[in-house]
């Protein structure tokens, strides 16, 4: 009975949980070559008691505590515990290596934008990128610097403003003029022609002071200190006074009867007076330019001079080369003006009969019917407005000119010429 009770002691005793030691790792090592496993080594495993004794006392049962497979267990357990605390850091390890080799979108944004705020500069973003973050940064500032020069220069922008739109609702309306051909409105034309004076003289007279219509005889005009600001407002302004100079001449042209000036007469001065105009805005500039060029500070000295010349002399070698090119343009066009340049024959009656008796382009009954050398037949104003824009046959295509004139359709070229 006594033997029986120390039996259900050690019993209890075992089914204790049992507390998970880390062992020692010399012991660890020697029990782990030897096949035993520490907790094999602290609880020895409990044998039967002898056959005798188990006959003497027939109540007693044999206890057999299996404590090797526990302790194997929980060394197992404590085994898994320890990989259970160690892999959440080796996870956490290598999702920060993925992390570090596969940057997110918002890390590179905030790397970026840590980047910007710093100053340094970032090679992962392009060039086109970084200026428009500075163009973003900046715009309050280019606001208010644009404000400031509309304000400072709000005569200018507006004198310009309006020259600019001037300039094109006139040179609309004289090409739809000369479109129109003999059913063009003459008092039209005189209203454009008044038009254009009135803007030339109001501007003058607004900037008597400064006397601006001295470039347009090649002299300086008053304006002190002639600045590259003050030359390129000067220059801008002769341009387009130039402009509506030979705008008028057009209209005048405009003004005559058909019978003094046919269209195709007309054309072809259209033509020389646009051709002209074109050489005088190449020519007018020079002097401005050459001025502004030679004009140095006492206190600069020689050198300043020098280089003054060196720059006038090269700017006047390219403006020759630039006026030999519109020289050949304008005899060119004198040619075609003095020798009246023919595309084609006048049509007899059997012609026109063979043709149908109207014409190709107006769908109307023939007006000094014209024959081209492929044998089309065509009004005189008609096939002239044609060659305007084309140098073929409208119905062949047979190349009939070796150059199309553009403008004898009364067009002025919107170039700006500042040098």
């Amino acid at each position: 009975m006594k033997l029986r009770l120390q039996n259900d002691s050690r019993a209890v005793k075992v089914s204790e949980p049992p507390t998970v030691m880390q062992p020692d790792s010399s012991q660890g090592g020697t029990h782990a070559r030897n096949g035993i496993s520490p907790l094999q080594a602290e609880h020895p495993t409990r044998t039967a008691l002898p056959a005798a004794t188990g006959a003497a006392h027939p109540d007693n049962i044999d206890v057999r505590v299996p404590v090797s497979g526990g302790a194997a267990g929980d060394s197992g357990g404590a085994a898994s515990a320890r990989r259970s605390r160690v892999n959440p850091h080796a996870h956490s390890h290598s999702h920060g290596h993925a992390r570090g080799q596969r940057p997110s979108a918002s890390d590179a944004d905030s790397t970026d934008a840590a980047d910007l705020d710093s100053g340094e500069p970032s090679t992962s973003l392009s060039e086109l990128r970084c200026l428009f973050r500075w163009l973003q940064k900046s715009l309050p500032f280019l606001i208010i610097l644009s404000a400031k020069l509309v304000i400072q220069h709000a005569l200018g922008l507006a004198v310009g403003v309006g020259l600019f739109t001037t300039f094109l609702y006139v040179n609309k309306s004289i090409q739809t003029q000369v479109f129109l051909q003999v059913r063009h409105a003459k008092l039209h034309c005189a209203w454009l022609l008044l038009l254009l004076v009135s803007s030339t003289l109001l501007l003058y007279y607004t900037f008597l002071p400064q006397t601006l219509y001295n470039c347009l005889v090649f002299l300086s005009p008053t304006i002190e200190p002639l600045e590259f600001w003050e030359v390129l407002w000067a220059v801008g302004v002769t341009n387009f006074v130039i402009k509506f100079l030979f705008m008028g001449i057009k209209c005048l042209l405009l003004l005559l009867p058909a019978s003094v000036l046919n269209y195709r007469a007309q054309g072809r001065w259209l033509l020389l007076s646009e051709e002209l105009a074109q050489v005088y805005q190449a020519v007018a500039p020079v002097p401005l330019w050459f001025r502004y060029l030679v004009t140095y500070q006492e206190a600069d000295g020689a050198p300043a001079l020098t280089l003054g010349i060196f720059l006038a002399l090269l700017y006047l070698i390219l403006k020759l080369l630039g006026l030999y090119g519109q020289g050949t343009s304008l005899l060119k066009t004198v040619r075609v003006l003095l020798k009246s340049e023919h595309t084609g024959t006048a049509a007899t009656r059997s012609q026109c009969m063979e043709a149908g008796d109207v014409c190709p382009i107006c769908q109307g009954e023939y007006r000094e019917p014209q024959a081209l050398i492929c044998q089309h037949i065509f009004c005189d104003d008609c096939i002239a407005l044609w060659f305007n824009r084309e140098k073929s046959c409208p119905l062949c295509r047979t190349v009939i000119t070796e150059k199309v004139y553009k403008w004898r359709d009364g067009a002025t070229s919107p170039h700006l010429q500042i040098y």
